[in-house]
C-alpha cells in the first residue's frame, strides 16, 4: 500500500518503520528532516504534507492539538487532498478537536478516523501497540491491515472518532494516577528508611503485574528516569485533557487537581526534558529528600 506518514518523534519513527519493514511504500514528513531522511536511509520516501495527503491514505503522530491543527487542518492541505482521501489520527488529541477534524473533513469529502494507542517507544518498535479506534467501520477494514502491522489488538470503541480520544485520554489519566500513587508510597518507603526499589519490585512480582507498575515503577523506585519514553510536559498536556473532558461532561476529577499541580511544580523545577514518570520527584521535594 501507499500511505503518508506525518510526525516523526519517537513513536512515529518506529511506527513508520515498521511499515515500510512490511513493505508498504511510505511518505513521510517530518516538521525537522532529520528523522525523515533517517527514515529516508531504511526506506521510505522523504515528502511534504501535500504529497503525503495525495497518497490517499495518510497516517500521523502529532504531539498535540496545535500541531494537529496547524497541519492537519490547513485549509490549503485540505483543499490539495484528493476526494475520499483518509486521515488516521494516531496522536493523543482533545475530544473537541477529534468532533472539529471529523466534521470539516467530512464538509470537503474527506474521511476521518481516530486511533490513539496505548504503549511506549519499546512497543511501538515491536509491533505490539494496543489500539484504540473509533469511525466508520468500512473505513477501519480499509486501514486494518496497517493496524496489524503496528499493534498487537486493535480495539473499536464507536463511530464517532471522539470516543477513541476519549478512551484514550481516559487512559492517560489512570497511568498518572498510578505514577503519582506509586511516587508517594515509595517517598514514605524511603522516608522510613527502606529502598524503594524493592518495595516496587515485591508488589510487581504478583498483586500489580503489568507494564504501567513494573515499567513506571521501576523507574521511579530506582529514580532513574531514562530513556525518556514520554516527557512530562506531554503528560501535563494530556491530564489537562482529562480534567477538560470531565468539565464538558459535569464529571469532577478531583485527582485530576492533584496531578496537575504535580506536573505544574515538576515543570517549574526544569523537569520539561524528563520522562513523565520523573514527576515522582515532586513527592520527594515535598517530603524534604532532595
Amino acid at each position: 500500500m501507499r500511505i503518508g506518514f506525518i510526525g516523526l518523534g519517537g513513536m512515529g519513527v518506529a511506527m513508520a518503520r515498521n511499515l515500510v519493514a512490511a513493505g508498504h511504500t511510505v511518505l513521510v514528513w517530518n516538521r525537522s528532516p532529520g528523522p525523515a531522511a533517517e527514515l529516508a536511509a531504511a526506506g521510505a520516501v522523504a515528502a511534504s504534507i501535500e504529497e503525503a495527503f495525495a497518497t490517499g491514505t495518510v497516517l500521523s503522530m502529532l504531539a498535540d492539538d496545535q500541531a494537529v491543527t496547524e497541519r492537519l487542518l490547513d485549509p490549503t492541505v485540505l483543499a490539495a487532498a484528493p476526494a475520499g482521501a483518509l486521515h488516521v489520527n494516531m496522536a493523543t488529541i482533545s475530544t473537541a478537536l477529534a468532533e472539529r477534524a471529523a466534521r470539516e473533513y467530512a464538509e470537503r469529502g474527506l474521511r476521518y478516523l481516530a486511533a490513539p494507542v496505548f504503549g511506549r517507544t519499546e512497543a511501538a518498535a515491536a509491533g505490539n501497540l494496543t489500539i484504540v479506534t473509533a469511525g466508520e467501520p468500512a473505513t477501519i477494514a480499509k486501514v486494518q491491515p496497517l493496524f496489524d502491522v503496528l499493534g498487537r489488538r486493535t480495539w473499536t470503541v464507536g463511530e464517532a472518532p471522539a470516543h477513541a480520544n476519549l478512551v484514550k485520554i481516559l487512559g492517560n489519566y489512570l497511568i498518572a494516577c498510578s505514577i503519582e500513587a506509586m511516587a508517594e508510597a515509595t517517598t514514605v518507603i524511603e522516608a522510613g528508611g527502606l529502598d524503594p526499589a524493592l518495595f516496587i519490585e515485591v508488589l510487581t512480582d504478583n498483586l500489580f503485574a503489568g507494564p504501567v507498575f513494573a515499567g513506571y515503577g521501576g523507574m521511579i523506585g530506582k529514580r532513574s528516569y531514562e530513556p525518556v519514553n514520554f516527557r512530562l510536559p506531554l503528560g501535563f498536556k494530556d491530564v489537562g485533557l482529562a480534567l477538560a473532558a470531565g468539565q464538558e461532561r459535569n464529571v469532577p476529577l478531583p485527582f485530576g487537581g492533584v496531578l496537575r499541580d504535580a506536573f505544574i511544580e515538576a515543570l517549574a523545577h526544569g523537569q520539561g526534558e524528563q520522562d513523565w514518570s520523573a514527576v515522582a520527584e515532586t513527592s520527594r521535594r515535598r517530603a524534604g529528600l532532595v
